[in-house]
This record gives C-alpha cells, structure tokens and sequence, in this order.
C-alpha cells in the first residue's frame, strides 16, 4: 500500500505550570491509514511542538521567547557561551533557554536588561571578559561600544513610551496577556507601513488594534502587548504620543490640507521582522487584506460597531475578551 503523506498544523491547547495555553502544533496525516493512526510526528517536529508550547507559556507569562534570546545575543554578535560568560552564568544556560528550558523571573529580567541598554552589558563586560579569548574580548567590547553609540537616541525613546506602561507590567485582559513589546511593535508598525500606502496614525492605531483582536482570538494572547483606550476616533493606545516618537520608526510629521499636522508611516529601512512569529505574520497579513483599502473614517466608522467599543465609555480602557467576536474574521 502506498501512502500519501500531508504535513500539517492546529492550534492545540495544553496546561503548563498551571497555565492554559494554546500553541501551533505540526504532524503528519496519512490519507490511507486508519482513521485511528492516520497521524504521527517525527522526533523534529515533537522538538519544534514543545519549543512552541514553551514559548506560547513564556508569552503568556509575560517572558522573553527562546527566539527573543537568540536575537538578543546575535545583537551583539556572542556566541551561546560568551553570552552566558559575561552574564555569569553556567556555560550550557543561554543553550538550554534557547531550545528546551523556561528562564525564570530573575534570569529575564537580566537578559530584558542587556537587550534593552548596551550600557548595562558594558559594565557586566568589565566584570566578566577576563573567561573569553583576547581577540574575542576585543570584538566584543567593541561591538558593544558600537551599539551604544547607534542605539543612544532609541534607547532614550523606548524608556519614555516604556514608562507609560508602568501600571501594565504583568500579564493581563487589559494587554491581551502580553506585557508590552516594543520590538514586535516597532515591527509590525513597519510591516504594516509596506504594505499599506498612505498609511497615517489613525488609520494605523485601528490596524493595531484589529491585529492585536485577532490574535487574542485565535491564539488567547495580543500580538504586541499595547493597551488600548475608547476613544472618539476608536481604539487608541496608551501612550500614542510616545509611540509615535520611537527611534527606529519611520514617521514623517507632514501638513494636512487644512494645516493640521499628521503623521505619515513609512517602512522602516533593515527592520528585523524575524522577531513576529509566523501566526503574528498570519494575522498581521489578514488585517492588512481587509483594511488596506480602507479610508481612515471607513475604519474609524466600522470600529465603532465592535462590541469591545460598544461595551466602552470615552477614556475606559478596552479589554480583550470582547475580541474573541470582533466581526468578520
């Protein structure tokens, strides 16, 4: 007998640590099998279905994802080992936490430290380099200084749109379980801008909102961790002035036909899409088929049908669990 095999996907749900979590989960199906034993996983894919367990765990939890970790250290161009040296921890722990082990509150909150100001990493730098090779000690130290001189500006503005979310540091309804992630935001802000032409702030704060909607829907967490309150013009998130003054964002202040001052989005050049996930990518793709054409009052107006502004008075904060019947999707 011959057999035809298909790979595919779901979302799963388990309970990890306590927590119920729903994750993307790959097999295989059979056609020509039993109904029974049409489906098998290869020792790969079971690999690849407990990392996306674990780190759907880590989002919900309000933690860095294994692939978080890894960009943080390619950021700065270490290996696992160097990384794990100038942390001062055990050799195989940044390894672990990239593939299979979950960090603890204390471990994250040094590697959040690290990824978000080179200047903390510097100064583990001159506690710690002596364990690395000379010449390595050199790059590092220099890659280093190198990224704080370039990330100087946008350090300064995340810490101000960071300190707006200062009442919103664990996981909860109000961010779609998800603490703020400024990297996934800057991203999907710039994914949205390429493939959105004239792409203004309105326009864009309804598009953030309908994406973070509907990943909560489909996966029971937000995509960027954004809170967002009712507004006049819809959903707007707390913070949208800091938001709008991001470094690495591209946003031209420009004149409107009637003199007011808007804000024009534009793709970020070298933005590291690599840190959404393929169901952030997914989602992103969908709100962006439907809403593209869009005016911004076509938006704006059909927001205000949701349920979750509906069930809001001006100012309240917008919580998520209304999205789980956001319409049309």
């Amino acid at each position: 007998m011959s057999h035809e095999v298909e790979e595919r996907t779901r979302t799963t749900t388990t309970n990890m640590k306590g927590i119920d979590i729903a994750y993307t989960e790959k097999y295989f199906v059979c056609s020509n099998s039993k109904d029974d034993e049409n489906e098998f996983v290869t020792g790969s894919m079971m690999d690849e279905n407990l990392l996306n367990a674990r780190n759907a765990y880590r989002i919900k939890r309000g933690l860095l994802t294994s692939d978080d970790i890894v960009s943080i250290r390619e950021r700065y161009g270490l290996s696992q080992v160097d990384l794990a040296k100038l942390l001062g921890w055990g050799e195989a722990t940044i390894s672990r936490y990239e593939s299979k082990a979950i960090q603890d509150d204390s471990y994250d909150m040094m590697l959040r430290l690290i990824k978000d100001n080179p200047l903390y990493l510097l100064e583990l730098y001159r506690r710690n380099s002596f364990d690395l090779a000379e010449g390595k000690r050199d790059r590092v130290r220099d890659r280093i200084v190198e990224m704080i001189e370039t990330y100087g500006k946008e350090y300064l503005s995340r810490q101000v749109f960071e300190s707006e979310y200062v009442y919103f540091v664990e996981p909860s309804e109000s961010n779609g379980f998800v603490v703020l992630n400024v990297d996934k935001t800057e991203a999907a802000i710039s994914y949205i801008a390429a493939r959105v032409s004239n792409l203004y702030k309105v326009k864009l704060m309804k598009m953030l909102w309908y994406s973070d909607a509907l990943s909560y829907k489909n996966t029971g967490h937000a995509i960027t961790g954004l809170v967002y309150k009712h507004n006049d013009m819809g959903a707007l998130p707390v913070g949208h002035y800091s938001l709008m003054n991001l470094h690495r964002l591209n946003i031209q202040e420009e004149e409107s036909y009637n003199f007011d001052s808007i804000f024009h989005i534009y793709p970020t050049a070298g933005m590291d899409y690599s840190v959404l996930s393929d169901d952030d990518i997914s989602v992103l793709d969908t709100v962006i088929d439907k809403f593209k054409g869009f005016k911004t009052r076509d938006i704006v107006e059909y927001m205000h049908e949701e349920r979750a502004y509906l069930d809001t008075r001006q100012g309240d904060i917008i919580p998520f669990s209304p999205a789980e019947v956001i319409r049309d999707f």
